[in-house]
């Protein structure tokens, strides 16, 4: 097949799971156009099968705000032409598939493209926040050829929020060849210089993933006499706050700020326990990649996060805010190796078990198989 992908090219998950989409599906002889405002994060090697297609601002003084949904479109438009592109796969409602059915309908009736999307989660609480995208988004779902969700909880919340159910769950996915633990002595010998366990978060940093929690999660956890140190994976608008907070605390010197890494399962590969205490999450796939890593996770009991981590078996679960449980849980991981171990064992089985790319990315290839079936049927 010859497909289109649209994602946003940052660090975000949405961003992360389409480009290694993308990325499986060429290892699997299919053609993949990635079309976005610049190259994702994730996507390092272009080849034959994985191809780049930038989309353009024009400057114009008559716009106060450059209309990406329309050169979105625009360009769209074009790579399913000059390509011949069998379907576009865009990740988002907002804008991505309001983009996509636009360049659809501009191309009929010489080529009919079908447009899939897949729900990641702000799509649905972009609504919650803001209403008046209530319509936009729903005829966005709707007019898609298909639709997937990453998880049964975020398809429960479509039907809930939008009154539309024709939606395939298919989950995020790791690679077991790429996730999985290895040694990484320098990295770890440089944030923790005196071999301490290490408490690992890995995020957008936004307020939606609670990171302070994490610093207030650390400072329990010392005054418990274990000593630790917290590593911050990510960046964004809360890394001030969190910084602050751990200097009002006086732990500012067990936190490392690394920033964005393009290298995740290097961090994950030195972690004794993942931290993910979000307000939200629509899959969780942090977890995942860490649970893959052989990393044990304590997290808010939020969202699709139990359909990935089972409290008690591969990590702790707790309600959103309540960071003296996270602190005991995460204690007792730090301060016992063998469960700690154990744990993480059982979480890299229960990963691939389920979540493995042999696994899902089928399910991907037999959705589009199923979209163009129905398409040539009509036509």
């Amino acid at each position: 097949m010859n497909i289109g992908i649209t994602v946003y090219p940052t660090y975000g998950g949405s961003g992360i799971v389409g480009s290694e989409l993308g990325k499986e599906l060429a290892e699997r002889g299919h053609t993949v156009h990635f079309i976005s405002s610049s190259l994702p994060t994730r996507l390092t090697k272009l080849s034959e099968r994985v191809r780049f297609h930038q989309v353009k601002m024009m400057s114009y003084p008559l716009f106060e705000h450059q209309p990406y949904t329309l050169a979105l479109a625009s360009m769209m438009a074009k790579v399913a032409e000059t390509e011949n592109l069998d379907l576009l796969h865009v990740h988002y409602a907002i804008p991505h598939s309001i983009s996509a059915i636009l360049a659809r309908e501009s191309l009929k009736p010489n080529h009919y493209v079908p447009v899939i999307t897949t729900l990641h989660g702000t799509d649905i609480t972009l609504v919650g926040a803001d209403p008046s995208y209530l319509p936009i988004t729903r005829y966005g779902i709707a007019q898609s050829d298909g639709v997937t969700a990453i998880s049964h909880y975020l398809k429960h919340e479509t039907e809930e929020t939008f009154q539309f159910d024709d939606i395939e769950v298919i989950p995020n996915f790791v690679c077991k060849s790429e996730y999985a633990r290895h040694p990484v002595e320098e990295l770890r010998a440089s944030l923790a210089p005196q071999n301490e366990p290490l408490l690992v978060h890995v995020s957008t940093l936004r307020p939606v993933k609670r990171p302070v929690d994490c610093v207030e999660i650390l400072a329990r956890v010392l005054k418990k006499g274990i000593k630790t140190r917290l590593v911050m994976v990510g960046d964004g608008s809360e890394r001030a706050t969190c910084e602050q907070r751990a200097r009002d605390l006086g732990i500012f010197d067990q936190c490392v700020f690394v920033g964005e890494q393009p290298n995740i399962v290097e961090y994950l590969s030195v972690a004794d326990v993942l931290l993910l205490p979000s307000e939200q999450e629509s899959f969780g796939l942090a977890a995942l990649e860490a649970m893959a890593c052989e990393v044990p996770v304590v997290a808010s009991r939020v969202g699709g996060v139990p359909e990935v981590v089972t409290d008690g078996e591969t990590g702790f679960l707790s309600n959103v805010g309540d960071t003296d449980k996270m602190a005991e849980d995460a204690a007792r991981l730090l301060s016992d190796e063998e469960l700690r171990r154990q744990m993480g064992s059982r979480a890299r089985e229960s990963a691939l078990a389920r979540y493995n790319t042999d696994i899902v990315i089928p399910k991907y290839i037999e959705f589009y198989e199923k979209v163009l079936k129905k398409k040539s049927e009509a036509t």
